[in-house]
């Protein structure tokens, strides 16, 4: 695999997720013990799969061990690929895909350690990223920076979201300072600008990670999690959260434009860490694929993100199954970008 050692910051720039994609990267559920029902689990991100298979190709790594289960259940429409892998979070342990000046594709894989070393083992999902890139034949760019791409989003103009909580973590890079990630993530990333967002104190397995918060919907404009009762024990952190965004202007000096969806509600959780974030939601081509949990709320959330997108189709899928594991539908996906030449 060529592996790219040195570059300037223009060289290579991360596309906003709206962009066109070539395909959606998943990977299979294999953690033994992660999950309370492995059929349903299963069935879930299949559900999640041939959703965005209706907009653009789908490519689900899986192990041997799994290879012929996850071919029963997803049919001919999903690609199946086998690859070592120890845990399904392909948002996390994929690669982050970048764009060069003269639209060459290239991929950042930053080191990966299980969210702090939280589950064992992890050392396949640690080569996740390379052997990815490695099968579409792109190179490879390293960094030594321990992060998952859950913990980032950029608006591919130069802006970078991500939260205080997580990449500074001693549990990733206790010999980090503050301004040493920036410079890396401005660096690799090909942004200009990094928004520090505050991390949800609630959210211990990803320690706060941006994508169950805040997503840019568009440049200048972000969407934020929330809540609409006064009376919400969350509010507090939520209007922190806000607060943070107030004021702020992007890379290109637009005044940031905020959008709210709440947060289901605590009854509709299973389990201790179960991800009830509506703004963890996938951007495909034509459309925004985008979590359900068999609630009320749902039917409100599908309301807001057409008026916010009114060009996109509108999908949501139950990911009850799924978000007992401490993640949604963002997570588990990673875009592949379109090289438009």
């Amino acid at each position: 695999m060529l592996l790219l050692r040195k570059r300037t910051m223009s060289n290579y720039r991360m596309p906003a997720e709206w962009e066109a994609h070539e395909r959606c990267w998943m990977a299979w559920p294999s953690r033994d013990g992660m999950w309370a029902d492995d059929d349903a689990t299963c069935r879930a991100y299949t559900a999640v799969a041939h959703a965005i298979a209706a907009y653009e190709p789908v490519t689900m790594v899986a192990p041997s061990r799994h290879l012929t289960r996850a071919r029963n259940y997803l049919g001919s429409d999903v690609e199946v690929l086998e690859m070592p892998i120890d845990d399904s979070w392909a948002r996390d342990s994929g690669p982050n895909f970048v764009v060069g000046d003269d639209g060459d594709l290239a991929g950042v894989c930053f080191g990966f350690n299980a969210w702090g070393e939280k589950y064992h083992p992890y050392d396949q999902d640690a080569l996740m990223a390379e052997r990815i890139l490695e099968h579409v034949g792109v190179p490879a760019i390293r960094s030594p920076l321990i992060a998952e791409g859950g913990g980032l989003c950029v608006d591919g103009e130069g802006t970078l979201l991500t939260t205080d909580t997580c990449f500074p973590n001693s549990n990733r890079n206790p010999d980090w300072t503050v301004g040493a990630i920036e410079d890396e993530l401005k660096g690799q990333l090909g942004v200009e600008k990094v928004l520090w967002l505050p991390g949800d104190p609630l959210d211990d397995e990803t320690d706060g990670h941006v994508d169950g918060l805040a997503m840019f919907a568009r440049p200048g404009v972000v969407i934020v999690e929330g809540t609409e009762h006064a009376n919400d024990p969350r509010k507090p952190y939520f209007d922190e959260l806000r607060a943070a965004l107030e004021g702020q202007t992007d890379a290109c000096g637009r005044n940031l434009i905020l959008l709210m969806l709440p947060e289901a509600p605590p009854s509709a959780a299973i389990g201790d860490r179960f991800c009830l974030s509506y703004v963890n939601f996938y951007f495909a081509n034509g459309a925004v694929i985008a979590p359900a949990y068999g609630i009320p709320t749902d039917d409100a959330v599908r309301e807001r993100l057409q008026d916010y997108f009114p060009d996109r189709e509108i999908v949501l899928v139950p990911i009850s199954d799924i978000a007992q594991g401490g993640g949604g539908i963002h997570c588990i996906t990673q875009q592949q970008p379109k090289v438009i030449r």
